[in-house]
């Protein structure tokens, strides 16, 4: 009988731990759902300060930088995974360019034929401006890349956003080429390592 009031006890606490484990904790990302977070203005100027300005508008070829998204059958196995590209911005901007839309036709293509699959659409800037403000540009990076799929088709249920901003760069050199490639928008799949 002790047996069993042990058994009970430790199922009850697993119950309670086992979940909590699996819950991801975001620092300083503002997590979104199609709204603002408050306090956060659109309109600050970011802090460029003693930053050269002869190169900010080149014209940036697209990479072949990718995101994984695997798929999961039915025993768990993962099977061939999406290769969803990233999507670079200018400086200080959140509009697409002609050659992130071209890549972004593709995206939608694979999302579409598999409508199972469910990613986080990630918004990052470069180093410059406040970590307010980056927040807020990750943010509409984010939502125009998810704004965008949904135009072509793909099912707003598949798509979420997330903006971390300057907190989480691909590269740390402080060099134009570098700010390039932290100014994205980066596919995930929840439970996958990106």
């Amino acid at each position: 009988m002790n047996r069993w009031k042990m058994t009970l006890l430790l199922l009850a606490t697993l119950t309670v731990v086992l979940p909590a484990c699996n819950r991801k904790m975001e620092n300083s990302a503002l997590k979104t759902e199609g709204t603002e977070a408050p306090g956060l203005s659109a309109h600050a100027a970011p802090s460029t300060e003693g930053m050269p300005r002869h190169d900010l508008m080149e014209v940036i070829p697209p990479s072949s930088s990718s995101a994984q998204v695997p798929k999961q059958t039915a025993m768990g196995v993962p099977k061939k995974a999406l290769q969803l590209q990233d999507t670079f911005f200018d400086y200080d901007k959140a509009l697409l360019r002609q050659e992130a839309k071209t890549g972004l036709i593709e995206d939608a293509k694979a999302l579409k034929e598999h409508p199972e699959t469910k990613v986080t659409i990630e918004g990052h800037c470069d180093e410059r401006g406040t970590t307010e403000y980056n927040l807020t540009l990750g943010n509409r990076r984010a939502e125009a890349v998810k704004r965008y799929l949904i135009d072509l088709g793909v099912a707003p249920s598949q798509l979420s956003t997330i903006s971390y901003g300057k907190e989480k760069p691909f590269c740390s050199e402080q060099s134009e080429g570098c700010y390039r490639e932290n100014r994205r928008a980066h596919f995930v799949s929840p439970g996958a390592e990106n």
